[in-house]
């Protein structure tokens, strides 16, 4: 439960900006207690769910273009910003004003520096880092909006802060690989998550779009069918997902969605109608039902979602919850709700915008000798099932993580269908661009598709991971021998012995791997566009700076090949 002390109530997380149009936004806060919050003259009571107080906040009647100071009051006393603060001032930024239009972006942030000790060998926090640059930075050189592509939190990896209060939660020593339990245990990771004064100041300035990776349940969620039945067969997993899936719809998917969208939304609107009239009751057996059903039944549940930013539109893409685990109709979303991503995807083309960004946590185009081991890697599963190679074959993709787009192959096309027909210009006008964005992989890298041929849009695989965490020497191995060229000629021989079916997508890498703790920029301007990538020193855990390593124009004229 949480604490309450003093007479006044107190603001524990937030303000987060979350969903921001043109004329609208929305603020997410948690308080100590039950009250009322006002932002800009608009208020909301707050809603308990496992004995935390929430509140969203819609803010409308806004102007394009516009730039907006704000305040948030709790029961009529202000609360934010800190009178003691040395950032600018929160504030709401519209899209539709002059200028280029600049969205950072970046996954994977294992807890913040202060909960992380040196020893443990992870360089400087990029999101700290980024935040300290911008608060330096006059306003119009700010970033539009952040994009967190999944591993906002993780379950199955905690601090030494975190084990220790979990040991006082439970009475009993939690070691080193303990994990969390219940929504009350998620609550606790988002307050270490989001409470460091550089993060918690972009986060109330910068408005930010979210989706969840496999860490935010446990590594490997949604793998395979293997995976899944085991899971489900614990006595602990029913707490888990419900603890998990319900801490994820307070804290990131409720800001994802418009004023429109909350007003369609059933469990919103439920819980509006509660607060509306004065029922303070908790609310968790609700959120946990709704849990309880996403996971059960994935098509209860929409994850995905669709950003509006004038010449941008951005189309998140739930790559974890939804996914079909039927080896013989694997599916990375169900037909259902790809056709939702298809429909979206054409209408962002219908309206005529410049780029269409897809965000997904897992890479679409990855290295290519790993898109051949998980392709081969899928049709030794499906072919081989239930008998030993089909065993061996799991035990590799679940040791490996083997499950990106690529170990779904059918999605994996259909996407590369989609994605040829808006650059080709069959379902309208061609954008400028179609770009990917991605993490979860811990390395950065650019990649561009170049077959099949008449494409007028450029086609890229952005991928930015991770902002706080360290992969492994083998992991930047591994990926610094899956762009070589021997490394796919013989993974690609691989496949052909399995008679992998081939693909008839291709594409070349533009800059990377790069290593180290990082956020992106992606600068849209009209229909030009660059990739801006930023790394901490990672040569020095104690400096915060940060150093650009890319500018990558992509939309440039492609060189011409020189002979020989």
């Amino acid at each position: 439960m949480a604490l309450s002390t003093g007479s006044t109530p107190a603001l524990l997380i937030g303000p987060l900006l979350r969903h921001v149009d043109p004329v609208s936004a929305t603020v997410w806060v948690e308080t100590d207690r039950a009250c009322e919050v006002e932002v800009l003259g608009r208020r909301a009571r707050t809603f308990c769910v496992g004995g935390h107080h929430y509140a969203l906040v819609v803010v409308e009647g806004l102007e394009p273009g516009s730039s907006t100071v704000y305040e948030v009051a709790l029961d009529g006393r202000r609360v934010w910003p800190d009178a003691v603060s040395s950032f600018p001032a929160s504030r709401i930024r519209t899209p539709g004003g002059p200028g280029p239009f600049t969205i950072a972006f970046g996954s994977c942030r294992y807890a913040t520096p202060s909960t992380v000790g040196l020893t443990e060998g992870i360089p400087p926090d990029a999101l700290d880092a980024y935040a300290t640059r911008v608060a330096e930075l006059p306003e119009d050189q700010w970033p539009d909006a952040l994009v967190f592509l999944g591993d906002q939190v993780y379950a199955d990896e905690l601090t030494t802060s975190t084990r220790s209060w979990l040991s006082l939660r439970r009475g009993a020593q939690v070691g080193d690989d303990g994990q969390v339990a219940d929504f009350e245990e998620y609550t606790r990771l988002y307050a270490e998550s989001w409470t460091d004064p550089q993060v918690r100041w972009l986060l109330s300035t910068i408005p930010s779009s979210m989706v969840f990776d496999d860490h935010e349940m446990i590594d490997d969620w949604n793998t395979s069918g293997a995976w899944r039945r085991e899971v489900t067969a614990t006595d602990w997993w029913a707490d888990r997902i419900a603890g998990g899936l319900a801490s994820y719809w307070i804290y990131q998917h409720l800001g994802n969605l418009s004023p429109n969208e909350l007003s369609a939304n059933t469990v919103w609107q439920a819980i509006r109608e509660r607060t509306d009239a004065g029922d303070d009751a908790d609310l968790e057996p609700l959120l946990r039902e709704m849990a309880v059903g996403a996971d059960a039944d994935p098509g209860s549940i929409r994850w995905s979602y669709v950003r509006h930013w004038g010449d941008v539109r951005l189309l998140m893409v739930d790559s974890r919850a939804g996914r079909v685990l039927d080896e013989r109709a694997r599916r990375m979303v169900d037909d259902a709700e790809f056709e939702w991503v298809e429909a979206a995807m054409r209408q962002a083309v219908d309206d005529g915008v410049d780029h269409v960004v897809l965000g997904t946590s897992l890479p679409w185009l990855l290295p290519h000798a790993i898109h051949q081991i998980e392709r081969w890697n899928e049709t030794l599963n499906v072919r081989h099932e239930g008998r030993l190679l089909g065993r061996l074959a799991e035990k590799l993709r679940q040791a490996a993580d083997l499950e990106h787009w690529a170990a779904f192959g059918h999605s994996f096309e259909r996407l590369g269908r989609a994605v040829t027909s808006l650059a080709r210009g069959e379902a309208g006008p061609a954008p400028a661009t179609v770009l990917v964005l991605s993490g979860d992989v811990h390395h950065a890298y650019a990649a561009e598709l170049t077959e099949p041929g008449g494409l007028t849009s450029r086609v890229h695989q952005l991928t930015v991971s991770p902002l706080h965490n360290a992969a492994p020497h083998p992991i930047e191995v591994g990926f610094r021998l899956g762009w070589s060229r021997w490394a796919q000629r013989f993974t690609t021989r691989l496949a052909r012995l399995a008679r992998v079916e081939p693909s008839p997508l291709a594409w070349t890498k533009g800059a990377g791997p790069f290593f180290g703790n990082q956020i992106g920029e992606l600068v849209l301007d009209g229909p030009d566009a660059r990739f801006r990538l930023l790394i901490t020193d990672r040569s020095d855990r104690r400096h915060e700076g940060l150093e650009q390593v890319l500018d990558l124009s992509l939309t440039d004229p492609v060189p011409a090949e020189v002979p020989g």
